[in-house]
């Protein structure tokens, strides 16, 4: 039978089946003999201390363990510790009932254990806290005069600081004869996945941990626990084969790990720790954010002047910082700029990545000024566009590893009718409806990171490949499988990738639309160096015809191995290890970003979005009826799964930009709709027709694959480019998101 590779071709998720029907299992869904429960006590207060506990009620009640608290945790480690986390920020991952001062509201400030979950929330309600409180202060609007720089360690590789200014902005945006200034103000965003975050914690007979996490980096967290509670790395073991969503919001070690994690090694026994919805809205956000605008243009249409200021929330106690105003000098030329970036302390839990962290919040004020620009200009929005087209990278000079973003604006605006559109605002209508059209860029970074496989051929001549990654949810098990399936000439039932396994060979979290590119690498490496071992066991074989041959004579297929020269001379996979005594065959690789080869390179994916609205006369209600992203990221290893991809994140889309935000009363300094019913979230009646177009972009010099991620790309575009299509219907310009009917009344 003649194998047919499976890169390129629509695969349907390996695990879909296990997911649809119930069997896959999650953190919260692995059971250990003895198990007990816990429930978190969340402060009510939004800062200040507490004076006074009282836990003998709870304690009184039958089937209660223990109840922890500051006054009686066991010791820890490294509570004082800055572990430096794998991914921003990177500062002190929070360590609750640490001591008596309480920094925001819902802080954790006790940890009941019992022998069911049932008796565990009930006994919550029966401790008693007395606080004395203090003034706070959670909003962002009251504070841009005390905006202040990120703090010297916030700089990363993936979080540098804006560039430096470049020309004479001030006086070039004077000068201009078309210019626009603009204020945009982002609410927070919660990242609300469906599944609730969860740990279950195995205690050994040995003292080992054995830890089911939700957690979008199982080595990572395994580091923090180990670091944390002062364990030997080997004795800790972190797996999470199924996650039921992340967005972010599983890149660091949430406090649930850590309180049960030292609930287990206090009692001696495994322990289960569940957040309900409520608790988990205190400390998994987008933060707040306030952006000023200022761009401007010849009379040719040629961008002449950009200013970018940003500021962000943080919290009192630890800096987080976003890539936010870099992104309009990554996207279009200009001689004359200015990027700022600021913070703002305030009396809330850090902020934390969220999908496209910093890029979508950018690019929403970005694409609106662009098409602000655009109609002061009296230019077509795509034609702007294009006449400000960089060739190469704007805040280096550096050319881009490929750029096919020019394709995505063609392809998806002819297949999307754009040339029909009537320039006029309000001129569009379709019976009682206002139509617009609105289109916006998408820019993303493509990152790889260093990432290392397994590969072995079994007795049965079948290949199993082994990695410590994670699979949100994004088609990684399907995708890898199909890399190392093509990669060994195998069928795809004869390979088995096996991962969310911290004992496994090593992964960074699974975050920034990479895993594809470090893992996919990782396999290619792990297999090319499995192939040289079979060939040399395959040469100490008894008769063996292989005995002269070198790596470029034999090839690989069919699960065998034959010469190029003569194709009937081949050995099966399975005769090789049976020659070896059935002994697994096995060989490691190491995927590596090509640091030095590409820092002469820009590396980004690119995507154009292109949204119509119908907007009510009467009732200004606003809907998307249908939507076009176009996305250029290099080869494509499963069109089926990317496609995914991007239609859920066009969807996310559609959330921000019309329904989706937390309500933060600053009079009481908590988020009031912290579920799903109040936190609003589009259903399937406000999704309509979504299309995904994939630019013919070929990169060499990006990795070996060829591949840049798809996560991000698909959301970055969509909230500018609904609300740029609000503007063409009804003349009215929303820079606040989410856009609700009242504003356009």
């Amino acid at each position: 039978m003649k194998i047919q590779p499976v890169v390129g071709k629509p695969v349907s998720r390996l695990e879909g089946k296990l997911k649809v029907t119930g069997a896959a299992q999650y953190a919260a869904e692995y059971d250990a003999p003895g198990l007990l429960y816990g429930y978190v006590v969340n402060a009510t207060i939004t800062k200040g201390r507490i004076v006074r506990v009282d836990t003998s009620k709870a304690m009184a009640l039958e089937g209660v363990v223990e109840v922890l608290t500051h006054e009686n945790r066991p010791d820890v480690a490294a509570m004082d510790i800055k572990y430096i986390d794998m991914d921003a920020p990177p500062g002190l991952v929070f360590k609750p009932l640490r001591d008596t001062d309480v920094k925001y509201n819902g802080q954790p400030v006790a940890m009941v254990i019992a022998e069911d979950f049932e008796t565990a929330r009930y006994a919550s309600t029966l401790v008693h806290f007395d606080y004395e409180e203090e003034p706070f202060d959670t909003c962002l609007d009251h504070n841009l005069d005390k905006a202040r720089d990120p703090g010297k360690g916030f700089a990363t590789m993936l979080k540098p600081p804006p560039p430096a200014p470049t020309g004479n902005f001030e006086q070039a945006f004077q000068n201009s004869p078309f210019k626009v200034d603009s204020e945009f103000r982002h609410g927070s965003e919660h990242h609300n996945p469906m599944e609730l975050f969860a740990t279950t914690t195995v205690y050994e007979s040995d003292g080992k941990l054995t830890i089911y996490d939700k957690t979008q980096g199982t080595v990572n967290n395994q580091l923090f626990v180990a670091n944390v509670f002062g364990l030997p790395y080997k004795d800790v073991r972190v797996l999470a084969p199924f996650v039921g969503g992340a967005f972010g919001s599983g890149l660091r070690p949430q406090y649930q790990l850590y309180l049960c994690v030292m609930a287990a090694l206090h009692l001696k026994r495994s322990v289960r720790l569940v957040l309900e919805r409520k608790q988990m809205f205190p400390f998994v956000h987008r933060p707040q954010s306030y952006q000023r605008l200022r761009f401007a243009a010849d009379a040719n249409g040629s961008l002449t002047a950009l200013n970018h200021s940003a500021v962000s929330e943080t919290s009192q106690f630890e800096d987080y910082a976003e890539v936010v105003a870099t992104w309009s000098h990554k996207l279009y030329p200009a001689p004359n700029t200015l990027f700022e970036y600021k913070l703002v302390p305030l009396d809330l839990y850090t902020p934390l990545d969220m999908r496209a962290p910093g890029g979508v919040t950018a690019l929403h004020a970005i694409e609106c000024t662009m098409d602000e620009l655009a109609h002061e200009a009296g230019i077509d929005p795509l034609e702007f566009r294009l006449r400000n087209y960089a060739e190469t990278d704007p805040t280096t000079g550096k050319p881009f590893t490929s750029k096919a973003l020019r394709e995505c604006y063609i392809k998806a605006a002819e297949k999307f009718g754009w040339k029909d559109r009537n320039p006029e605002p309000a001129s569009m209508r379709r019976g009682n409806k206002l139509v617009g059209y609105g289109m916006a860029t998408g820019a993303w970074d493509a990152y790889q990171f260093p990432a290392r496989t397994e590969a072995v051929i079994t007795k049965e001549g079948k290949l199993v490949v082994n990695s410590a990654v994670t699979d949100i949810g994004t088609g990684t098990l399907t995708v890898m499988t199909q890399i190392a399936a093509d990669e060994m000439g195998m069928p795809l039932e004869d390979v088995t990738f096996r991962y969310g396994d911290s004992k496994k060979p090593f992964s960074m979290f699974q975050g920034g639309s990479s895993m594809t590119a470090s893992t996919g690498v990782a396999i290619q490496a792990a297999i090319k160096a499995l192939k040289k071992r079979l060939l040399k066991k395959a040469k100490r074989m008894d008769g063996s015809p292989f005995g002269s041959a070198g790596d470029d004579d034999v090839a690989f297929k069919d699960g065998r191995m034959f010469m190029r020269s003569r194709a009937s001379t081949f050995v099966s996979f399975q005769e090789i290890v049976a020659a070896q005594g059935g002994k697994p065959i096995k060989a490691t690789g190491t995927g590596v970003p090509h640091v030095l080869k590409l820092r002469k390179y820009t590396k980004m994916t690119h995507s154009a979005a292109f949204v119509e609205v119908e907007v009510d006369k009467d009732l200004k209600t606003i809907t998307v009826t249908r939507a076009i992203t176009a996305v250029a990221a290099g080869r494509i290893i499963n069109p089926k799964t990317a496609r995914s991809q991007i239609a859920g994140s066009m969807v996310w889309g559609v959330s921000k930009a019309l329904h989706e935000e937390t309500i933060l009363d600053e009079k009481l300094g908590k988020y009031m709709n912290s579920n799903l019913g109040e936190y609003h979230i589009p259903v399937h009646a406000d999704i309509n027709e979504l299309d995904v177009i994939f630019a013919d972009e070929k990169d060499e010099l990006i990795n070996e694959l060829g591949v840049k991620g798809v996560g991000e790309i698909g959301l970055v575009a969509m909230p500018a480019a609904i609300a740029n299509a609000v503007f063409h219907a009804t003349g009215r310009r929303i820079r606040e998101l989410p856009i609700h009917f009242d504003k356009l009344l």
